[in-house]
Formats: C-alpha cells, structure tokens, sequence
C-alpha cells in the first residue's frame, strides 16, 4: 500500500505516483484526485521508506499504520487538528516507547493526517496484504 504512496514538501496531503518524466514524476494527488508534475529539486518522501524513531531502534511507518487501524476497527484516527498532549496521549497508545526527544508533534500530526487520507481513500487494507507478501519472503 505504501509503495508508491509519496508526500511532498510545501504539498498538502498525499500523492500517488503515476509515471516519471524528464524532470521528475507525475503525481496524483489522493485529496482531489489532480494530477500534477513533482520535480526531482522537490523534497519528495516514499511513506514505505519512513521509520518513527522509538526507544529500542527504528519501527516502519507501516506498522505505525496498521497499529492505527487495529485501534481504530479501520475507521479514521484522532484529527491531525487535536491539541499537541491529545496527539502524544494518542502516540502513546498506538506506539508505546516511542521517542519523545525526537518524534515532534508536527511529525505526529502529519502520521494521522496521512492515515486519514488512506483510510479515507480506501487504502488501509492494501497496508496489510502488502505486509503479509513480505513477511511471507522473510
């Protein structure tokens, strides 16, 4: 589910990539379904390859995802709007031990925002049959 799934900086929301051109890729954005070129000078992030830091290494945003998910019974998370101790109380419940020094509140704000737009997009399930393929490899 997260292959492919991109975020962009100065962007809002999330965007699936369609193709690549000369001068970077094509995008489409999950919120409004446009489509949009994404150049390679922008600050793009593959959500598949973002880890939250925690106290005993690194945990996959995927997981973080799926802990959402499990939490909620699929349904939409906390609002990325709610008060900065509401988001950590939150955090704390779907990822024990994570960080405290280096996960800020924006960081927190931008995982349930995307998990929203994922749920709201249907996308939730791909998460975890995407995680079944590769924990079948391992």
């Amino acid at each position: 589910m997260l292959k492919g799934i991109l975020a962009i900086s100065g962007q809002t929301g999330l965007f699936k990539l369609v193709s690549n051109s000369k001068s970077g890729f094509i995008v489409e954005s999950l919120i409004d379904k446009k489509r949009m070129p994404a150049h390679a000078t922008s600050k793009i992030s593959a959500l598949e390859d973002i880890a939250i830091f925690t106290e005993e290494g690194d945990v996959q945003l995927q997981e973080v995802i799926k802990n959402i998910k499990e939490k909620e019974n699929g349904g939409q998370a906390i609002s990325h709007k709610s008060s900065g101790n509401e988001l950590k109380a939150y955090m704390r419940e779907i990822l024990p031990g994570y960080d405290e020094d280096r996960v800020y509140v924006s960081d927190m704000k931008k995982i349930f925002q995307w998990y929203n737009i994922l749920q709201e997009n249907d996308m939730l399930n791909e998460v975890e049959a995407e995680e079944e393929e590769t924990s079948g490899e391992e």
